[in-house]
């Protein structure tokens, strides 16, 4: 099972290990792609801070940020899971699993960056500032950069198991399941359920969406779930006591949509 997650926009502080080596990352098929945005990424934040922030949409509170790119080739490094906070991860709570469950993190879970295009919980990076939905003025729009290169490493980083997709939309563009990928990819939503006036009401609440996904991920790292295609995973699910809908793909090509209805926000 491939689980593909948002990465978080508040980040740890860098570590104090060795600096980035850009080679040791996973997916080095994104080598080239990485290294585009990264050297016009420092260069942009070196030389021209007022135009970093306006590229990068960064409030005054926020351009200590900029400071933090143009270190990105000597700043220390830690494991991406350590780097990504904010709910999801909270939720997902990486440092407490067991040992069994965090080598599975280590081998389904990747997170999409607009700075790196995807990683591993494993990979170690500093901490940095750049979102999907950034359009640096040589690389261009970074969601079109990533579907380019991600179009020939990503299908086959998927092998031919589950794909769960529980990417916010911005990250999306990156990279589409498409064919035979596609048949076997799941992407989730968390609903709200609520009772108004007699009458059940939904809701996406963006907060509790997340804290609701990594929970989902944390329950299937735990319980050593297996399951290699959509249907399974609905199984899966309502065992481990999700209330789950589906909508099974409308034809050829189109991924499986299910709907994890939650009715208490914790």
């Amino acid at each position: 099972m491939l689980v593909l997650l948002p990465p978080s926009e508040g980040k740890a502080a860098s570590g104090r290990g060795a600096p980035l080596k850009p080679e040791s990352l996973s997916l080095p098929g994104l080598a080239g792609a990485r290294a585009a945005v990264l050297d016009e990424l420092v260069e942009l934040c070196a030389a021209d801070e007022e135009k970093a922030a306006e590229v990068l949409g960064l409030s005054e509170g926020l351009r200590g940020e900029i400071v933090k790119n143009v270190a990105l080739r000597t700043a220390g490094t830690r494991p991406a899971g350590d780097i990504y906070t904010g709910v999801l991860y909270d939720a997902l709570g990486l440092a407490t699993l067991d040992t069994a469950a965090r080598r599975r993190a280590g081998r389904s879970l990747l997170v999409f960056s607009g700075l790196w295009g995807a990683v591993r919980i494993g990979d170690r990076i500093p901490s940095y500032r750049c979102s999907m939905g950034v359009r640096l003025p040589g690389v261009g729009a970074l969601g079109a950069h990533w579907r380019r290169a991600m179009a020939p490493v990503l299908p086959e980083v998927a092998g031919d198991g589950l794909v769960l997709d529980l990417r916010s939309s911005s990250y999306t563009p990156a990279w589409k399941p498409a064919g035979e990928v596609a048949a076997r990819t799941a992407t989730v939503r968390v609903l709200h359920a609520q009772i108004v006036d007699g009458v059940e009401k939904r809701s996406v609440v963006s907060h509790f969406n997340k804290a609701t996904k990594g929970r989902l991920v944390r329950d299937l790292l735990m319980a050593g779930a297996r399951p290699r295609k959509p249907a399974q995973l609905v199984e899966t699910l309502r065992e481990l006591g999700y209330v789950v809908e589906v909508a099974a793909p409308g034809g050829a090509g189109r991924s499986w949509a299910l709907d994890v209805v939650v009715r208490e926000i914790h």
